[in-house]
């Protein structure tokens, strides 16, 4: 059974940076496609980045680009998200998802298994 599992989040100031851990169980990591999702309080879910399976094609949403990298490394079945220059508005529970093959994908519905989220609060 596929189990995602986040960590890395936590309280940072404005202008620090994060770096988010997903690691999915189950074979075949690398035939994935893998995403990042987020949702604040009051607002619903949104796409923050996606990975193609082999790491080779990325997508970020304009929110985020040039401040978070999304990579992943296919033997330690993990996808990462490095985040920088971090504003309060980036507060929001964080979600990875995993997908098919192809990819990188924004729309949620492409993805077919969550984890649990972790929380990210930036404070001014």
């Amino acid at each position: 059974q596929v189990q995602l599992v986040e960590s890395g989040g936590g309280l940072v100031q404005a202008g620090g940076s994060l770096r988010l851990s997903c690691a999915r169980s189950g074979p075949t990591f690398s035939s994935y496609a893998m995403g990042w999702f987020r949702q604040a309080p009051g607002k619903e879910r949104e796409f923050v980045a996606a990975i193609s399976r082999s790491g080779g094609s990325t997508d970020y949403a304009d929110s985020v680009k040039d401040r978070f990298t999304i990579s992943r490394e296919n033997a330690k079945n993990t996808v990462y998200l490095q985040m920088n220059s971090l504003k309060p508005e980036d507060t929001a529970v964080y979600y990875c998802a995993t997908s098919g093959a192809g990819g990188p994908y924004r729309r949620a519905t492409a993805y077919s298994k969550w984890g649990q989220g972790t929380q990210v609060t930036v404070s001014s």
